[in-house]
């Protein structure tokens, strides 16, 4: 019996490496492992959420690569 070989089009996860933001991030949560799927990063950071989105587009992705997100802005969590 033949084994079924069946090709994924993204891979099961992508470290997503945040770039811009505050300074004050540490270095250790610059990177985050996500699903390839994900458009945006959201990092919960002193109060509110600092907000990424990813660069580059699915098909650009490959399985050993790190995908940029930048940083696009900030909120406030609601009291």
């Amino acid at each position: 019996m033949e084994k079924m070989v069946i090709e994924t089009a993204a891979p099961a996860f992508v470290f997503a490496v945040l770039e811009g933001g505050p300074d004050s991030i540490p270095v250790a949560s610059r990177t985050q492992r996500v699903s390839p799927y994900h458009e945006k990063v959201k990092l919960p950071y002193y109060g509110g959420y600092e907000h990424f989105e990813r660069t580059v587009g699915l098909d650009e992705i490959t399985p050993s690569e790190e995908v940029v997100f930048r940083w696009t802005m900030r909120t406030e969590l609601a009291e």
